[in-house]
């Protein structure tokens, strides 16, 4: 049995539902409860010692980190995550990483509320997301090609990386009026059945 340890409102958690579900894999969900402080217990960081989500157990293995996660799906059930060629395997990295390793770390809710509490009620929440998930968004906009998705007309790492994204940007309220194929690419995503079944509001928390 595949086992996801996750978050229903962790991106990374969400990159890993929206991967398995593309794979056509069967698996079982574990919750580990963020707010309620589920990741530090003993039990948890004995699977993952950053005591992070998501973790998902699958061919004997333990792995931890979306992104190499992602890859070694890709790598050992050829999932056209990664293009085939080196240079769309940049790009598609490159946008992957635009997210993943800029965007998301700083809008980390730990690191959110660390900055707000030490802010000391000068900026909110929703301030330091849209802070940063808005410009974060507009160099990813400028970024992408003219295909029907992130990088040409199927559907790579990049989206996967994308979709949380979006979704995030909605619970902020961050405008995303000046980002037409972002905007565009999200609508195609929402289409596709294991996008749908990986959104947060089709999960149980």
């Amino acid at each position: 049995m595949i086992t996801l340890h996750d978050y229903w409102r962790s991106s990374a958690s969400y990159r890993l539902r929206i991967a398995l579900g593309l794979a056509g894999l069967e698996w079982e969900r574990v919750s580990v409860d963020l707010v309620a402080g589920d990741q530090n217990a003993p039990a948890h960081l004995a699977r993952n010692p950053q005591g992070l989500v998501p973790v998902l157990e699958i061919d004997g293995h333990s792995f931890t980190q979306s992104l190499s996660v992602l890859e070694y799906l890709d790598e050992t059930r050829h999932l056209g995550f990664l293009p085939e060629d080196a240079v769309g395997r940049q790009a598609v990295r490159a946008l992957s990483y635009a997210i993943a390793m800029e965007i998301h770390p700083v809008c980390n809710l730990k690191v959110a509320r660390h900055a707000v509490a030490a802010a000391d009620g000068a900026i909110s929440t929703q301030d330091w997301m849209q802070t940063f998930i808005g410009p974060g968004l507009s160099a990813f906009e400028a970024m992408l090609g003219e295909g029907a998705y992130c990088h040409g007309d199927s559907v790579t790492m990049a989206d996967i990386c994308l979709a949380p994204q979006i979704y995030n940007a909605h619970r902020w309220e961050v405008d995303l009026a000046a980002m037409p194929k972002i905007r565009a690419i999200g609508q195609r995503l929402d289409t596709i059945p294991a996008f749908a079944a990986a959104h947060p509001d089709k999960t149980s928390r």
